[in-house]
């Protein structure tokens, strides 16, 4: 197992060594997110604080660990994909400065008491909603640059540009339903403010799941680099992983639009989100003996080894 950790450890010093700049600074500032997050849960765990509603510090907690989150994950992944420096340059750049525009403005208003977003009872309180939602659409707007950077980009594996390809369409699903929750909310206090909140909140979950497949797909694809798989072998495990993800995420979706609470859904809807789970699982079971198998004292895998065709196989 420490053998484990330290090919893991290697490529990811390997990954920080040959990164250019600013994805050295992107990395540097999301680590600053998520610690600020950290200390909003701290806060918030301490002084024993609400949990719910629009003013309190779950609020930076989630907007802090997430964005910092998100924004390391794509500047690894554009590290993965190989970017040209032209285009990976001005795009993480205007990301990086998107991600901390959104959680410095979400928290300034959390430690004035004050909701962020759909908020308009002052001057400087509209002017904050109004460059969250800017700044939303400057997150969508770099989001489409990656995603069809994805689409034609070369150079990589096969199974890297599916796990890439997959996670940044699935980051531009997040953002799309972020979207929508402020219009919905928007649209909302035009009749009644303190509906706003709650005419929103419905697509919190589908947008905390679709956001972080950008990690979890390329992370696999990552993981199944490191065994001793075959490209074969490890472009069927990514679609293994990506179907089983993509199930779990349309279920959420779905069911969020139906405003069905996620553990009262219908049977077969939680059939669905199960077998999606399983696919995932699944996958990273492979990717994880692959890793273990590397190693001396361990039979290595057949390249052209056969593995059950997942249902997303057709997506390339």
């Amino acid at each position: 197992m420490s053998e484990v950790v330290t090919t893991l450890a290697r490529s990811l010093r390997r990954l920080w060594d040959e990164g250019a700049r600013v994805e050295r600074v992107a990395i540097g500032v999301g680590a600053l997110l998520m610690a600020s997050g950290l200390v909003h849960l701290a806060v918030l765990v301490v002084s024993g604080g609400t949990w719910t509603g629009p003013v309190s510090l779950r609020k930076p907690t989630t907007f802090g660990l997430s964005f910092g989150l998100t924004l390391v994950t794509v500047a690894w992944v554009a590290h993965l994909m190989r970017l040209s420096p032209r285009l990976r340059g001005p795009v993480l750049a205007v990301f990086t400065a998107a991600c901390v525009v959104e959680t410095a403005l979400v928290s300034v208003q959390a430690w004035r008491g004050v909701p962020s977003h759909l908020n308009f009872a002052t001057g400087f309180d509209s002017a904050v909603s109004a460059t969250l939602a800017f700044g939303g659409m400057v997150l969508i707007a770099t989001a489409v640059a990656l995603t069809l950077a994805a689409l034609a980009r070369g150079g990589v594996t096969p199974s890297m540009r599916l796990a890439t390809q997959f996670g940044f369409l699935t980051l531009l699903v997040a953002l799309g339903v972020g979207a929508a929750m402020i219009s919905a909310g928007t649209a909302a206090a035009r009749s009644d403010p303190a509906l706003a909140y709650s005419a929103a909140g419905f697509l919190k979950l589908p947008h905390a799941v679709f956001m972080h497949g950008v990690l979890v797909i390329p992370g696999l694809a990552w993981l199944l680099d490191l065994g001793r798989y075959g490209e074969s072998v490890r472009l069927r495990v990514v679609g293994l992983g990506a179907a089983g993800y993509l199930l779990v995420g349309l279920v959420v979706l779905v069911e969020s639009i139906a405003r069905v609470p996620l553990f009262a859904a219908p049977a077969p809807a939680m059939a669905a989100a199960g077998a999606g789970l399983v696919l995932l699982v699944a996958a990273a079971g492979i990717a994880a003996r692959g890793l273990l198998i590397r190693h001396p004292g361990h039979p290595e895998p057949t390249p052209d080894a056969v593995l059950p065709t997942p249902p997303m196989s057709q997506i390339n």
